[in-house]
């Protein structure tokens, strides 16, 4: 069988760091394994990304912003995550239709019948079986964010992942269109993702973001062991350097 893990939280909480460790940790352990992200993870889906994240596209409309988050997860779900997933492989996605609900849902404002589906044409209804919240005060982790990486030139290239096929290299992240929206906007997104975790609490796991980046890891882990046993593993291969750390 096949394992479906999804990382999501607040700009800052450091879940870009966390799903590359897990997928570090799982790939030595010899596990097959895939990281992927959203938006992007695929030659359309990081141009869409592209579009989504400039911060000269000021203009676009809300309705704009949904359909190009969904146009692109599902090119991902259809080329990459499906398929893995049918091969009996563990893909970690750095994001996925919960960032949806929470931002362009509550965030925005968007009717949640209307998101899911949307979503769900998107998606072919495929779910994750677990998620890994990681819960920080939107301010604060606005700030941590602002910290690890100033605000990079609009046109700066951010196609480099493209290039190989290897999942995408996680380093400092980005400031983006959506990270630079008011407060209270990141307020409700934090708030929107509380009220999701609270409709299927079997799925979500909440962690401290606050914690040592060693100390999630290792919680991590923990709630992900009693899923591995529905995955065969292959011989582990060398072992790898883990990333930087980063806050996305």
């Amino acid at each position: 069988m096949s394992l479906f893990i999804t990382f999501e939280g607040p700009e800052g909480s450091g879940k870009s760091t966390q799903a590359r460790i897990l997928y570090e940790t799982l790939q030595a352990q010899g596990y097959p394994v895939i990281l992927t992200r959203e938006p992007g993870g695929t030659r359309i889906g990081e141009w869409i990304r592209q579009i989504l994240v400039d911060l000269r596209h000021t203009e676009m409309s809300p309705a704009t912003e949904v359909l190009l988050f969904s146009a692109a997860r599902a090119q991902l779900v259809n080329e990459l995550i499906g398929p893995y997933l049918a091969e009996g492989g563990i893909v970690l996605c750095d994001r996925y239709a919960d960032s949806t609900y929470a931002y362009q849902g509550y965030g925005l404002n968007h009717n949640l019948d209307d998101l899911h589906t949307i979503t769900a044409f998107a998606t072919g209804g495929l779910m994750p079986d677990l998620t890994i919240y990681l819960d920080i005060d939107a301010e604060r982790g606005l700030e941590r964010k602002r910290q690890a990486r100033p605000a990079p030139s609009p046109l700066a290239p951010h196609l480099a992942a493209l290039q190989e096929s290897r999942p995408p290299t996680y380093g400092k992240p980005e400031w983006n269109r959506l990270d630079a929206r008011e407060l209270s906007y990141h307020q409700r997104v934090a708030d929107g993702f509380r009220k999701l975790m609270l409709r299927e609490p079997e799925r979500w796991r909440r962690m401290d973001a606050e914690r040592s980046i060693e100390e999630l890891a290792h919680l991590i882990v923990e709630a992900v062991a009693p899923l591995l046993e529905r995955v065969q593993q292959y011989n582990p291969p060398p072992n790898q350097s883990l990333p930087d750390a980063a806050h996305e």
